[in-house]
């Protein structure tokens, strides 16, 4: 461990506590609270070389944590989102992408040509097809999270592949990602 790490668990991590009381109170929500906090020793780290050693690292964390704070609250606002008392500080879409962050990124290097061809998808199709090809899971996992026969897994994911490849032929030409015989071939 390098002595910059080091000196960041023994001046800075000793804080942790206290930033989740703040943070909670800010957020008012253990989960936002939680990420707020990871948020700002995240921040602390990566600015660690500008902390002047000596100076009162306690309060350097809350300020951190507070301006993080401050600024989801100002991202929310230029989004036009009014935020009750009750409700959680972080957005729906950031809750999204942190409680299933492997699709948010799946979705945002999908093109918008293989979006329109999985949405023409019947949703039985669709969901196999979302399941194995972009969350990688196996036959028998898909099987048992539809509670459907193996058999039955195995001949959407076979069908919606074919529909897919009928629609999608020409782009994956365009794209290079099949040649034109291997198309044919398919």
């Amino acid at each position: 461990m390098s002595t910059t790490h080091a000196a960041f668990e023994q001046q800075a991590l000793i804080h942790r506590k206290d930033l989740y009381a703040v943070a909670l109170r800010y957020a008012r929500n253990h989960g936002d609270a939680e990420d707020l906090v990871q948020e700002t020793m995240m921040r602390a780290l990566s600015a660690w070389d500008r902390f002047k050693p000596g100076t009162n690292c306690r309060a350097w964390l809350f300020r951190i944590l507070t301006n993080s704070f401050i600024n989801e609250c100002r991202r929310l606002t230029r989004e036009r989102r009014w935020v009750n008392a009750g409700d959680p500080v972080i957005s729906p879409v950031r809750r999204r992408a942190a409680a299933d962050p492997e699709s948010v990124f799946v979705d945002g290097m999908l093109a918008d040509e293989v979006h329109h061809a999985l949405a023409a998808l019947a949703p039985e199709f669709r969901q196999v097809v979302t399941l194995a090809d972009l969350r990688g899971l196996s036959y028998r996992q898909i099987a048992k999270q539809l509670d459907c026969p193996l058999g039955t897994v195995m001949s959407r994911l076979y069908r919606a592949r074919r529909q897919l490849e009928s629609q999608l032929g020409d782009y994956a030409k365009e794209a290079g990602v099949v040649r034109a015989k291997e198309l044919r071939a398919a």
